[in-house]
């Protein structure tokens, strides 16, 4: 073939929690049935207590770091050897690079780096936790680089997303609710004779509008993948 297919994966944490990673939003076991949002994601939160808020990243830091790359996390990055591949998540992990991802854009931040208080342009990959008195090169308090609710996400990422999507002629999400606003438009900018496919155990709701033609496997991530790429093998694109 002359050009790649492009294929963009639109990932969420259902992808991550196959690897162990708890999700906010799990009814049993969620991230908020220990804390309020308001409390650990929010600039106010920050305000109010920045240790407590440092503390909560830093576990999930450590969670996160004990957490393996899986299945699904790996066929995505082998796809990249025979098509054009673009990862957008609104994960914050890192597990997509771990399993060798190159072309990833994190529209939520990311856990493995932090970032100063007075320069957001100041990132600095961290694997270790982040305290109190930490600070970046001018001396402000170094924070998770991770975009808390109330903050923008950046327009580089954005735009970077939004043409992948406009661009791609296979959209998977896998693993999204697709709630979390401005996040949740990306998919909508797939062009309509692109295939769409939504890979979820649960039984999401997801209308793009009426000229998207939506493809549901009601599965998990790994299951889900792996039919995925059983059958771009067959179809040999």
């Amino acid at each position: 073939m002359s050009s790649k297919l492009k294929i963009l994966f639109f990932t969420g944490a259902g992808i991550s929690a196959e690897s162990g990673l708890k999700t906010f939003r799990d009814a049993k076991d969620g991230l908020w049935n220990n804390y309020e949002i308001e409390d650990v994601c929010t600039p106010e939160g920050w305000r109010k207590n920045p240790v407590l808020v440092l503390d909560f990243y830093n576990q999930r830091r450590k969670q996160c770091l004990e957490a393996l790359p899986n299945k699904a996390h790996q066929i995505i990055a082998e796809l990249e050897s025979k098509y054009n591949v673009t990862v957008v998540t609104q994960n914050v992990d890192n597990l997509h690079e771990r399993a060798g991802s190159t072309n990833i854009i994190h529209l939520h931040g990311e856990l493995m780096k932090s970032r100063s208080t007075k320069d957001e342009t100041l990132i600095y990959p961290i694997i270790d936790d982040i305290k109190l008195g930490d600070v970046c090169e001018k001396e402000s308090q170094l924070r998770p680089h991770i975009v808390w609710f109330g903050e923008q996400l950046e327009d580089k990422n954005i735009n970077q997303a939004v043409k992948a999507a406009m661009e791609c002629n296979l959209c998977v999400i896998i693993g999204s609710s697709l709630q979390v606003y401005p996040a949740n438009q990306i998919p909508s900018y797939v062009h309509p004779k692109s295939k769409v496919v939504v890979i979820d155990p649960l039984d999401l709701e997801v209308d793009l509008d009426e000229d998207h033609s939506i493809h549901f496997m009601k599965c998990s991530a790994v299951d889900g993948m792996e039919e995925i790429h059983r059958v771009l093998k067959e179809m040999e694109i």
